[in-house]
């Protein structure tokens, strides 16, 4: 079974997030675990555990860290990903995000949905990048993709 059934975020060294970013990251992680897609690819006639796996996600040394074990525990895969192809997409997902808490507050709903779209937009773009850049690593399907850009996006607040 290729999934994620277990994820870590290492938020140790990161400020306590605000409420909305804290809840954010509550629904990225429940609706990761009740459905995604994440396999690693054979390579160099290596034996690759077929899953389901743990993943534990963390920055370290200003690169995004997947630490992928199998479910036993036994060490499956560990990439490091330059956080820079990620740096102007996370900004802009936050700022509209921004936008959007400030306007389910303020704003009609119209108005509110126009936001929405545009965050949207966006967070599917972070998912692009992010599918780009495990390519050969880990195997994600775009709703795995786009819940794991959320994650990343906490991390990077904080980081």
């Amino acid at each position: 079974m290729s999934r994620i059934s277990h994820i870590q975020i290492d938020d140790r060294n990161l400020p306590p997030p605000t409420p909305e970013i804290d809840q954010e990251r509550k629904v990225a992680i429940f609706d990761l675990l009740e459905d995604n897609s994440f396999s690693l690819p054979k390579r160099d006639d290596r034996v690759v555990p077929e899953g389901p796996f743990s993943l534990d996600l963390a920055i370290r040394d200003r690169r995004l860290v997947f630490d992928v074990a199998s479910e036993g525990g036994e060490k499956a895969a560990e990439f490091h990903l330059s956080l820079s192809p990620f740096r102007q997409v996370v900004k802009d997902y936050w700022a509209i995000c921004e936008s959007y808490f400030d306007a389910v507050k303020n704003l009609p709903p119209s108005q509110i949905e126009t936001i929405d779209m545009a965050r949207r937009g966006i967070h599917n773009e972070g998912a692009r990048v992010l599918q780009e850049r495990l390519e050969g690593k880990a195997e994600v399907d775009t709703d795995t993709a786009r819940r794991l850009f959320t994650l990343i996006c906490v991390l990077h607040f904080g980081g």
